[in-house]
């Protein structure tokens, strides 16, 4: 069964959409998110609701088991220090700069898909 992640990103105020898709390719060309089990991403700007204008990420991994292996089990999550260095160079070097907060510290909700 698949799992998706949905991170929800506030940036910063002198920050935008444009910076956010500069950090996305930089990390795109450093091959960032070659990560082992992530199967597609996506990165989206809110057109109506209650995010209108904001940002969030859609991360979609093979498995659950290919997602734990890489963040942990829900009930006891790796630290940061045991992240992918492709993913703690994204959060350190190109997202965090972007953000108010902690990149860990983001909205999100990771699912697991029906059926």
């Amino acid at each position: 069964m698949p799992v998706v992640s949905v991170h929800e990103y506030e940036l910063v105020e002198d920050a935008d959409g444009s910076d956010l898709e500069a950090a996305v390719a930089a990390a795109e060309r450093r091959g960032l998110f070659d990560l082992p089990g992530l199967v597609d991403y996506r990165f989206l700007r809110g057109v109506k609701g209650d995010r209108e204008g904001r940002h969030a990420a859609v991360w979609t991994y093979e498995s659950r088991e290919a997602w734990e292996a890489l963040w942990g089990p829900p009930e006891d999550p790796n630290p940061p220090a045991e992240y992918p260095d492709g993913w703690r160079e994204w959060e350190e070097d190109l997202l965090g700069p972007l953000l108010p907060e902690d990149p860990d510290d983001v909205s999100f909700t990771s699912y697991g898909t029906l059926g």
